[in-house]
């Protein structure tokens, strides 16, 4: 099998891990990093044994594939590059900042035949895929993703740094269309949003109840699930499940038990950037593609016009 050259573009927190995870595969090689700080790009290059780059499009015919992550604000122009160019892509969350670059990335990408997927890292969490088995038909949602501030994401609103995990995941899961949206936003420690608390109620009759904050002291990533089958808790961090569910007695009397689910361990980023590759080497459409990124990119927009409104969107 031709093994598959990768780059990483964006050499902060997040690209260091990409770097990591791709070095774990076998069939690919990482043949150049890509920073607009030079010290950033030759450090990545002499440990993981590349070249280094300021330009990303230097890396352009020398790679198949590269993983983005740069701030939200660049991610529409590096990727087109990449796209126009033939090579698949694994861009960062989120998406971009406007729906029409989003539209545009995802039009390049299928004129182009190459990959997209979006970096909605949970969806890859052992307890989210655990999730999956017992689900059925969540009536009402309630989540948290509160995180101590840091300079780190500060380029956007709480909503896309932070919440929009949490949008992904109920959009998954919930596959009905939102009715309508409340959303209240306040700014503490930037000039964005940065704590916010989001009602929405989906047609099927869901309703989801989402708050995102990086102005607390503790982290705090759950969200719980509660439909006619049972009720079912997710803790993000821990990577843990707990599904309960209703039984009947003998006695006729209905009680409450724990289902045994299996929540099998793994590493949430090697497993996207693993989804990521396997989609690359098949022509499969990715697990979180470019239009599942996109709707939840919308949700977000329409979320934060909301909050400089006032107002309350009805469908």
């Amino acid at each position: 099998m031709k093994t598959l050259r990768v780059g990483v573009v964006g050499i902060g927190h997040l690209g260091n891990y990409h770097l990591q995870k791709y070095k774990l595969l076998p069939g690919v090689e990482v043949v150049g990093v890509a920073d607009t700080l030079l010290e950033r790009s030759r450090k990545a290059a002499v440990l993981y044994g590349c070249k280094a780059f300021t330009d990303h499009r230097d890396l352009i015919g020398g790679v198949d594939a590269v993983s983005i992550a740069v701030p939200t604000r660049f991610h529409h122009a590096v990727a087109k590059d990449f796209l126009a160019a033939g090579v698949h892509v694994l861009l960062e969350k989120p998406m971009t900042v406007t729906l029409e670059e989003a539209d545009d990335l995802i039009d390049t990408a299928g004129k182009k035949g190459v990959i997209l997927q979006i970096g909605f890292v949970e969806r890859f969490n052992p307890a989210v895929t655990a999730l999956g088995k017992v689900i059925e038909k969540p009536m009402f949602i309630e989540s948290h993703r509160l995180h101590p501030f840091i300079e780190r994401g500060t380029d956007v609103d709480v909503v896309l740094d932070l919440m929009i995990h949490d949008l992904d995941i109920i959009l998954h899961f919930v596959k009905s269309p939102v009715k309508n949206v409340e959303a209240v936003g306040v700014s503490v420690l930037s000039d964005k949003v940065d704590i916010s608390n989001v009602r929405m109620v989906f047609e099927n009759g869901c309703v989801a109840n989402i708050t995102a904050s990086r102005i607390t002291l503790k982290n705090l990533q759950k969200i719980r699930f509660f439909g006619l089958e049972g009720y079912h808790s997710v803790d993000f961090e821990k990577r843990e499940l707990v599904s309960l569910s209703k039984t009947q007695g003998s006695d006729g009397k209905v009680r409450i038990g724990y289902n045994d689910v299996e929540v099998i361990p793994c590493d949430p980023l090697e497993e996207e950037i693993r989804a990521f590759i396997r989609s690359v080497e098949t022509g499969s459409i990715p697990v979180v593609s470019g239009q599942e990124g996109r709707k939840s990119l919308e949700l977000a927009v329409n979320i934060l016009r909301l909050m400089k409104t006032g107002g309350e969107l009805i469908s």
